[in-house]
């Protein structure tokens, strides 16, 4: 059993991600978290997004959010971000890996990565 200390450290640890999750801002990244996309490997995509947003510190611009069926089942691990005033960008197939580059690449960067998008497949 752990101490009541180490039950404190884990929850403000987690924290951060709990928060992240909840929050509203200007761009949303949305993990279609079905079963469909949770038997594709959505649930570590997920992961790997709050973690590069909090990594690369854009908890405040960033959040990152989880729904249910996007529609693509094909298509999974489905993401979708959101940004105000430009139009939704469908990432598919997605994996951990290339969910830190989309973070790195297109939220930090501002650059869409067309190759992992719905209209390349």
């Amino acid at each position: 059993m752990k101490s009541l200390a180490e039950l404190a450290a884990i929850k403000e640890k987690m924290q951060n991600k709990v928060v992240l999750r909840e929050g509203s801002s200007d761009v949303r990244v949305v993990v279609g978290m079905a079963t469909c996309g949770i038997a594709a490997g959505a649930r570590p995509v997920l992961n790997a997004f709050v973690e590069a947003v909090n990594g690369l510190e854009l908890n405040d611009k960033v959040t990152v959010t989880q729904t249910g069926c996007i529609g693509i089942c094909q298509y999974e691990p489905v993401v979708e971000i959101f940004e105000a005033g430009k139009e939704k960008v469908t990432y598919v197939k997605m994996t951990p890996e290339k969910a830190k580059e989309v973070a790195e690449k297109h939220l930090k960067g501002g650059n869409i990565i067309a190759e992992y998008t719905i209209s390349n497949v």
